[in-house]
């Protein structure tokens, strides 16, 4: 076959076009710090790294409902704790009430505080996250509970955020079960039977079995909302697992390795010397030489 000065140059210009084009690719790669910069250089690549940071995405978004989850529980097991509190003042004072000895003025300061702790208990059922009543269900924005206008919650539904892929978990508690319109009417009959002077001690002392009953039930969902704490504390121990084998994953797929780039790199910059030199030497006179 004969060789033309033409297809020298043409194959020289070839040659050289594949050796720019090694370069920037490798200097593509140690600036970015990743394999390919455009899906067309590797598919495969591409598609698992859109499928990797996908679930990377969804575990940051399971993260920050887990942060909303805590703030429920936490506000809730917060105001469970000082209801029981106030619920175990209230039964101190039904016990000092039924003294014998104690005069009619001395009852009524007990029934005064009574009063208080009532209103206390409002305060702490009417408890918000986030600007959120978290003792109405999903009814959210409206009291649960408003003594002076005797109204209660009724809205039975739970307050539900998704932690993990398809797993919902109830994150509030349901004011039915704590704050009742039969805890506070009971409360109240407390306070009246304590301002009544015709009250005996026997009929106070009746009194203490409703007030266990209260406190019973606030401990018992004070105990069921810790177990649902638990079971979110898990979630959280398995999304951060998770995120980090996610990340792995996603930069084993598509991240850069510098040392072996640099090195097919310095490789690369002897071919393509080595290229210049002999196109040099064998296209003379050249655009090559008059560039010089």
């Amino acid at each position: 076959m004969r060789v033309t000065q033409s297809m020298i140059s043409t194959s020289t210009l070839r040659h050289l076009n594949t050796s720019m084009s090694q370069l920037k690719m490798y200097q593509d790669q140690l600036s970015t710090g990743k394999k390919i910069t455009r899906p067309s250089q590797d598919p495969v690549v591409a598609m698992n790294g859109m499928r990797y940071r996908t679930q990377l995405v969804e575990v940051q978004q399971f993260k920050r409902n887990l942060g909303e989850a805590y703030n429920w529980m936490d506000s809730a097991d917060s105001a469970l704790n000082d209801t029981t509190s106030a619920l175990q003042r209230i039964r101190e004072l039904t016990v000092q009430a039924s003294n014998d000895t104690y005069e009619e003025g001395q009852r009524g300061n007990i029934a005064e505080e009574v009063r208080q702790l009532k209103e206390h208990l409002e305060s702490l059922a009417n408890t918000k996250s986030n600007n959120k009543y978290i003792f109405n269900g999903t009814n959210t924005t409206n009291k649960p509970v408003d003594l002076e206008n005797d109204t209660f919650s009724t809205n039975t539904h739970d307050v539900e955020l998704e932690l993990l892929k398809g797993v919902k978990v109830p994150v509030n508690v349901s004011p039915q079960n704590v704050f009742s319109q039969q805890m506070f009417n009971d409360i109240q009959q407390l306070e009246n039977m304590l301002m009544n002077e015709d009250t005996t001690a026997e009929e106070l002392s009746a009194m203490l079995d409703t007030v266990d009953g209260h406190i019973n039930n606030a401990i018992n969902e004070r105990a069921a909302l810790g177990a649902r704490v638990n079971r979110v504390e898990m979630m959280d121990q398995r999304l951060q697992d998770q995120k980090v084998l996610a990340t792995r994953i996603m930069s084993d797929n598509e991240d850069a390795d510098l040392a072996e780039v640099i090195t097919q790199l310095l490789t690369q910059e002897n071919v393509h010397r080595a290229a210049l030199s002999s196109s040099s030497r064998i296209i003379q006179p050249s655009l090559l030489d008059f560039l010089r």
